[in-house]
């Protein structure tokens, strides 16, 4: 009888274990702010194609669950109407995860109209500094997206084109600088815009700006990295 109830009690206690090793952990819902201009804001494509869109989906998982994301972006907007966004849109943090990419309307509106690098690296850096607060001062929560080379598109003439395309480069030079000071990632995404110059399936209507292909391209450079750093600070 003993050895009766004694495996009786094992059985429960394997039973038991097990039943507790099989239930999933709870799902995390996390926070995301999304800092930027049209790019960020997605001008013309449906708010379900908008890169931080499709990147909060790509990016959930039975563990992780990312909120549709906070986006503080406008079409037009340079890093100075950027800071005034967020000044007046004050939103509270802290958020789990903060994304920026900004300055191409700096480099078209350009040096005559007052826009240059060094203003531009100087608010860059400003802004950098507030998506880390956003994030709780957590750099490793925070990354930066390059600007994307709308050279390739029919709204810069060819005379234009090889200019355009430098000055990208000068620019997206800088915000991989500053990025790479503060130790917070930074995903190239250029290279995938430029691709656009032999495929308007990447274009959106208006032929300037990314569909939601090139996004989803974007969101697939970048998902792994960022779903693997959110798990590792979890």
């Amino acid at each position: 009888m003993a050895q009766i109830i004694l495996l009786i009690t094992l059985l429960s206690l394997t039973t038991s274990c097990s039943s507790k090793d099989m239930i999933a952990p709870e799902n995390q819902t996390l926070s995301y702010l999304a800092l930027g201009d049209s790019y960020t804001i997605g001008e013309g494509v449906p708010e379900t194609e908008r890169w931080p869109v499709q990147l909060a989906g790509a990016l959930s998982d039975p563990v992780i669950q990312v909120e549709n994301p906070l986006i503080i972006a406008r079409t037009g907007w340079t890093t100075a109407d950027l800071k005034a966004g967020i000044e007046q849109m004050n939103p509270e943090g802290p958020y789990d995860l903060v994304s920026l990419l900004i300055g191409v309307n700096n480099q078209f509106r350009g040096e005559s109209r007052g826009y240059t690098l060094e203003g531009y690296s100087q608010e860059f850096t400003e802004l950098l500094q507030m998506a880390v607060d956003f994030a709780g001062g957590k750099p490793d929560r925070v990354f930066v997206v390059s600007i994307p080379d709308y050279s390739v598109t029919p709204f810069v003439t060819e005379v234009n084109k090889a200019r355009v395309s430098a000055e990208i480069d000068a620019y997206n030079a800088a915000n991989l600088e500053i990025a790479n000071s503060f130790g917070i990632r930074y995903f190239n995404i250029t290279p995938i815009s430029r691709l656009a110059a032999g495929d308007n399936t990447l274009l959106a209507p208006d032929k300037l700006h990314p569909s939601g292909k090139m996004y989803k391209m974007w969101v697939e450079l970048m998902a792994e990295d960022i779903l693997i750093q959110l798990k590792k600070t979890e």
